[in-house]
């Protein structure tokens, strides 16, 4: 006999007697091999007894405040014989009605790995204010100490190694080298970065023209900081050099990082030393810089006070939402005194912004909450304030990373990751694992089935539904990439993959596109006799030479030390010094010529001019849709009765025998009550 036991937060629901609940499982189905697949159920039907009314609040009355909220999935288990079977979320769809009188919910059971898409929502990178840790200033000083050696700052009591680096890109100017005496007063030669000593010849990359680019696996980390999850270390380590040695370029607008005001800079500085607090046991928490309010079901009302020393200094105060401007208020001077009602759940920052120096007396932001009583409305229950002591803004521009990464959604960001290197995940022990699809189907257990199946109902199919994969970036549209596409009439280092026979299947085309830019590097020659320089650089402007915003830049990096060709590097437009150390940026891991690249097809390499063989298909896809172009591949459809022994533990990366043979499971649904199963299965080659 089986019995079906259902928890929602660890509170058990009424079922109905005959209603039969599916739970359809994937991994990586080959029908959508870039989209990586959890547990999820048809959606099915309780009933509207007192205790289920009592777990949903009584959601069919919507007078009822402080009610459950339907827009959000809550924590659930489904145990077969009390024994757990998945973990994952419930989504309430809605409550049916009989005679004015609730009869029945209707609700979906979702995996766990599908929580992360609701749990990082809309929010983008700069909604990860852990990042902020990493801000610095934007000054010669500072950009020339980090072209040369990488910025490497304690947080926490941990150091992270070149956490920010300065690589030679540029966004607006276009540099060469040459080596061509005579040149002191031309303006054509500005950009040169020949050094030679001398007077009236100033040149060079000027440091204006460069930006900071963050390591990857901070980003990684900051995703893990903001929402409260852990990543396992199976592939992001610091030990995966082909990860780790990752960077994105910080280019959130095109052209100069500093903003302005009718020409003149506006300097931004974060309020970080206001004093901790913790309201109401975690409802509303003060670090420092970050206020967060956590509980959605009291409301939160504030008063902001801000007393600078000189009256006359013009000021703006703006105030971010998880990273997106949510306030502003612009060229205010003297004493100033705002109420924000009803602040929602998130992360809450305060920068103020002035052309000038400007010191502030205090600054306090006082929080009150209130929640909801039946009986006596909103009722106060507590209050708190945060203040700094003094606060100084000096005309120094200070960048920090969640405001000068690019604009694209954390979701978006971590998909391109995955799809990049074909990286699947599923959660084990509150903890998302997340590895290689060749190394999660490497370790598994093998269970005979073939006594549970249903012969009279199996199908042989075709395991190939496509004609042709075509895996490349979202943006091609640099100034050397463009022009790589017009002389060879396709994308820099893009792969459109149809089989190893290269034959004309039938079928649809499929494309993996990471959301992310594609650039064409380029190794400088001296133009004075053609000789290799050690120098390589990146333009980011389009192919009219104009400066081009494009997608995030993700890169690879090497420091280049004093056996290198020397750099001239312009402080100033009056001054240049050299310098024989240096970030180039890579499209490989490396500059030996058999690097792991960010290609997904061989290219010759920028820097060692040879082609590289080492490419993302090869290293990281290869195996998985090479064996789906494989004419002995072949798809079954069979229906199984399968035993608690098998349904309680078997993996999605497990192998089931069937007559003998092994097979990959593509994706399975079961009916739990009785355990019939409609399972995909791959034959392996």
């Amino acid at each position: 006999m089986r019995e079906l036991q259902l928890y929602i937060k660890n509170e058990r629901i009424s079922l109905f007697k005959d209603e039969e609940i599916s739970i359809t499982q994937s991994i990586q189905n080959i029908k959508d091999p870039a989209k990586i697949f959890t547990d999820f159920s048809k959606t099915f039907t309780l009933p509207a007894n007192s205790d289920n009314n009592k777990i949903f609040k009584h959601y069919y009355n919507f007078d009822i405040s402080n009610g459950f909220d339907a827009r959000l999935k809550v924590p659930a288990e489904i145990k077969l014989n009390y024994v757990s079977f998945r973990k994952g979320y419930i989504k309430l769809e809605g409550v049916d009605l009989k005679d004015n009188k609730p009869n029945l919910y209707r609700v979906t059971f979702f995996g766990e790995t599908v929580s992360l898409k609701d749990l990082l929502g809309e929010d983008k990178l700069n909604a990860l204010t852990w990042l902020d840790n990493f801000a610095l200033q934007y000054s010669t000083t500072n950009i020339k100490a980090y072209l040369q050696n990488g910025y490497s700052p304690t947080v926490s009591g941990i150091v992270y190694a070149d956490a920010i680096v300065v690589p030679l890109i540029t966004h607006t100017s276009r540099l060469f080298y040459d080596s061509t005496s005579g040149h002191e007063l031309a303006e054509d030669f500005k950009n040169n970065l020949y050094y030679d000593t001398g007077t009236d010849h100033v040149h060079g990359v000027l440091y204006s023209d460069l930006k900071y680019s963050v390591r990857v696996h901070l980003i990684i980390k900051a995703i893990e900081e903001h929402y409260g999850i852990a990543f396992s270390t199976d592939f992001f380590n610091v030990s995966n050099s082909d990860y780790y040695n990752l960077y994105m370029w910080m280019h959130r607008k095109k052209g100069d990082v500093a903003g302005e005001v009718s020409g003149t800079p506006i300097y931004s500085k974060l309020v970080d030393s206001f004093s901790n607090f913790n309201l109401n046991s975690g409802d509303v928490v003060c670090d420092g810089s970050n206020f967060e309010i956590q509980n959605i079901d009291e409301q939160v009302l504030t008063v902001l006070t801000l007393d600078p020393v000189n009256d006359s200094t013009l000021y703006n105060l703006k105030i971010y939402k998880d990273g997106a401007l949510f306030i502003s208020q612009l060229n205010i001077s003297g004493n100033q005194s705002y109420n924000f009602d009803f602040l929602t759940q998130g992360t809450y920052t305060l920068f103020i912004e002035s052309t000038e120096s400007i010191s502030f007396n205090l600054i306090s932001w006082h929080f009150y909450l209130e929640e909801y009583d039946f009986d006596l409305g909103w009722i106060p229950a507590g209050d708190s304030d945060a203040s700094t002591a003094t606060f100084s803004l000096s005309p120094l521009f200070t960048f920090y990373p969640t405001r000068q990464l690019p604009e694209i959604k954390v979701i978006d960001f971590l998909t391109g990751i995955f799809k990049m290197f074909n990286l699947t995940a599923y959660v084990l022990n509150d903890k998302i694992v997340v590895d290689t699809l060749d190394n999660y189907y490497a370790t598994f257990e093998a269970y005979d089935i073939t006594s549970y199946v249903d012969i009279e109902s199996t199908s042989v199919n075709t395991a190939l539904p496509y004609k042709q994969i075509t895996l490349g970036y979202q943006d091609y549209n640099t100034y050397l990439a463009a022009i790589f596409n017009q002389l060879n009439a396709y994308e820099f280092g893009e792969l459109k993959y149809k089989g190893e026979d290269d034959l004309k299947f039938s079928g649809s085309d499929y494309s993996i596109i990471l959301p992310f830019q594609q650039m064409l590097y380029e190794r400088l020659t001296n133009l004075n006799g053609g000789a290799l320089t050690t120098i390589q650089w990146g333009w980011m402007a389009d192919d009219n030479q104009s400066p081009y915003i494009g997608k995030p830049l993700i890169h690879y990096v090497k420091r280049q030390t004093t056996s290198t060709t020397a750099l001239s590097f312009r402080d100033t437009d009056l001054t240049h010094s050299s310098l024989s150390t240096y970030y180039i940026p890579l499209n490989f891991n490396g500059i030996t010529g058999t690097d792991q690249s960010l290609h997904f097809n061989a290219e010759i390499d920028e820097y060692a001019l040879s082609v590289n063989e080492e490419t993302l298909f090869k290293n990281y896809y290869l195996t998985y849709i090479q064996d789906i172009f494989n004419k002995r591949k072949r798809l079954f459809k069979i229906k199984a009765f399968l035993p608690l022994k098998v349904l309680l533990n078997f993996n999605l990366s497990d192998r089931f025998i069937v007559n003998g043979k092994r097979h990959f499971i593509n994706s399975i649904d079961t009916k739990l009550q009785t355990g019939e199963s409609q399972i995909e299965l791959l034959n392996e080659v």
